[in-house]
C-alpha cells in the first residue's frame, strides 16, 4: 500500500522517538551483578569451572541479542597459561611469564560478540569478567587464601554494564555509524592475559577499530560525590572536547593517561585510542567482601548512561586519531611498610586524601582520620598519590617519622611508626 510522504516522515519520527527511549535497566544490571558475584561461581578464577559458567552466561546473552560470533569458536576465543605462584601480584601489567602452549597448561576464555551495523570503523566495548577465585592471589594472599572473593565490583559490575550496553545498541532501532565489537576477558587478574591475547590474535582488523571502552570497577560511585574517573583522554586530541560537552549528572574526573593497570593497555599499545571508567577504590578491593548488596545501582545506571551519551558523540565525529601519552608513574614499587589507608583515586585536590583507614595499622595508631588530606610524610611533601607512593618507599618497618594531614582547613603534624 503506498503511504503519503507525510505520513512516511511522522512514522519514521515515531520509530526514532520510541528507539531513543531504549534506557539502561537498573534490573538487569542488577540481575548480571547478582549471578556473577554468586558463591556458586567460587570467585570465577581464571580458567576455573565457575569463570567457564560465567562465559556461558555471557555467550547466551550475546546470542539472546543477536550479536555474530566473533570467536574463534563461536562467541569464544580460548588462550593458554601457567598458574602463577601464590605471591603473584595480580591486576597488573601483561605478564609474559604465564603464557604457555596447548599442552599441559590452564586455558583462559575471553567471549566476543560482534553488531555489524556495516560501517568501515569499529568501537570495541570491553570489560573483564574473570577475578581472584578465593584468594590463592591478591592483595588478601595469605589471610584471605580459602574465602571466595566474589568480585562484584571487580568487576561483575563492568560486565553487566557491557551486556547492557550490547542490548541497548542491538535494540534501540539506530543502526550507528560504527559497528560494536564486545569482549568480554579473561585473565585480566593474571597480568592482562586476554586483552593481550586478543590483540595479538585479533578477530577484526585493529586498523579499523576507531576507539576501545574499558569498564573495570564502576558499581561504587560514591552517591555524594558522584564522581566518576575516566582514564585515556590524551590518547586522541577530540577526546578531551568530546568528554567535556557530554551531558552527565556526574562529576568527571580526568587522567591523561592511556597506560594502566586494566584491559585497555592492550589496545593502547597498539596504538588504539581508550578511555577507561572507574568509580573509585575501597577496602573491599580484592577482599572476599566485595559483594552484590554493596553495588550502588543508581549510581552504575548513571555511569552507563554517560557512556551511551559520550559514544554517540563519538560515532558522529571522523574516525578518532591516536596520540601517545605520557608514561604514569603508577607506584608499581616494592614496599616494605604500609600505613594503612584507603585512599581517594577520585580526589583532585592538592594531597592524598584518606577515603578509609584500617584499625589496628600506623595510620590508625597515629590518629589520621577519614577525609583527612596528607600533605607531608617525613621530608617529602605530597601533592598527589605517585608522591605519596615514593615516599613510602623511603622507608623500613620500625622507622618513626611525621605525617600531616589537612583536617579541615587546619594543618595537623602526628607522629607515626611503620
Amino acid at each position: 500500500m503506498y503511504m503519503k510522504p507525510w505520513i512516511s516522515s511522522i512514522c519514521c519520527l515515531f520509530v526514532m522517538m520510541y528507539a531513543r527511549a531504549q534506557s539502561i535497566e537498573m534490573d538487569l544490571l542488577k540481575k548480571h551483578i547478582r549471578l556473577l558475584s554468586n558463591d556458586t561461581l567460587r570467585g570465577r578464577g581464571t580458567g576455573t569451572k565457575g569463570e567457564r559458567t560465567a562465559a556461558t552466561y555471557i555467550a547466551d546473552y550475546f546470542k539472546t541479542y543477536q550479536l555474530i560470533p566473533k570467536g574463534t569458536d563461536s562467541y569464544f576465543q580460548t588462550f593458554y597459561f601457567s598458574q602463577p605462584s601464590s605471591h603473584h601480584n595480580p591486576h597488573q601489567e601483561y605478564d609474559s611469564s604465564l603464557v604457555s602452549s596447548k599442552k599441559n597448561s590452564c586455558q583462559g576464555t575471553n567471549v566476543i560478540g560482534w553488531l555489524d551495523n556495516k560501517s568501515i570503523t569499529t568501537i570495541i566495548i570491553g570489560a573483564h569478567y574473570d577475578h581472584i577465585g578465593e584468594g590463592e592471589h591478591g592483595g588478601g594472599y595469605p589471610k584471605n587464601k580459602g574465602q571466595i572473593h566474589n568480585g562484584a565490583d571487580d568487576n561483575a559490575s563492568g560486565v553487566a554494564g557491557l551486556l547492557e550496553l550490547a542490548r541497548y545498541f542491538s535494540q534501540n532501532g539506530i543502526q550507528e555509524k560504527n559497528n560494536f565489537l564486545f569482549i568480554a576477558f579473561s585473565g585480566e587478574e593474571l597480568g592482562l592475559l586476554g586483552s593481550h591475547f586478543f590483540c595479538k590474535n585479533p578477530t577484526i582488523d585493529l586498523s579499523t577499530i576507531d576507539i576501545m571502552i574499558n569498564m573495570d570497577m564502576i558499581g561504587r560511585l560514591d552517591s555524594i560525590n558522584q564522581k566518576l574517573v575516566i582514564y585515556g583522554v590524551g590518547t586522541s586530541p577530540a577526546l578531551v572536547d568530546l568528554i567535556a560537552t557530554t551531558s552527565t549528572v556526574l562529576q568527571i574526573k580526568t587522567d591523561s593517561a592511556g597506560i594502566g593497570p586494566s584491559d585497555h593497555t592492550s589496545f593502547y599499545l597498539k596504538k588504539i585510542p581508550v578511555l577507561h571508567f572507574f568509580t573509585g577504590q575501597h577496602l573491599d578491593y580484592h577482599q572476599p567482601t566485595d559483594d552484590e548488596e554493596k553495588i550502588n545501582y543508581k549510581g552504575e545506571k548513571d555511569v552507563l548512561q554517560y557512556i551511551v551519551n559520550l559514544i554517540e558523540k563519538i560515532d558522529e565525529k571522523p574516525k578518532l586519531v591516536f596520540s601517545s601519552t605520557a608514561m604514569k608513574d603508577t607506584g608499581s614499587r616494592k614496599f616494605k611498610v604500609t600505613l594503612g589507608i584507603m585512599p581517594d583515586y577520585t580526589f583532585d585536590g592538592t594531597g592524598v586524601r584518606v577515603d578509609a583507614v584500617t584499625d589496628g595499622k600506623p595510620a590508625s595508631k597515629a590518629g589520621v582520620k577519614r577525609d583527612d588530606v596528607i600533605v607531608k610524610v617525613g621530608n617529602v611533601l605530597i601533592t598527589t598519590i605517585q608522591d605519596y607512593m615514593r615516599a613510602l618507599a623511603l622507608f623500613e618497618k620500625g622507622d618513626h617519622s611525621k605525617i600531616r594531614v589537612n583536617r579541615n582547613n587546619q594543618i595537623i603534624e602526628l607522629d607515626v611508626i611503620f
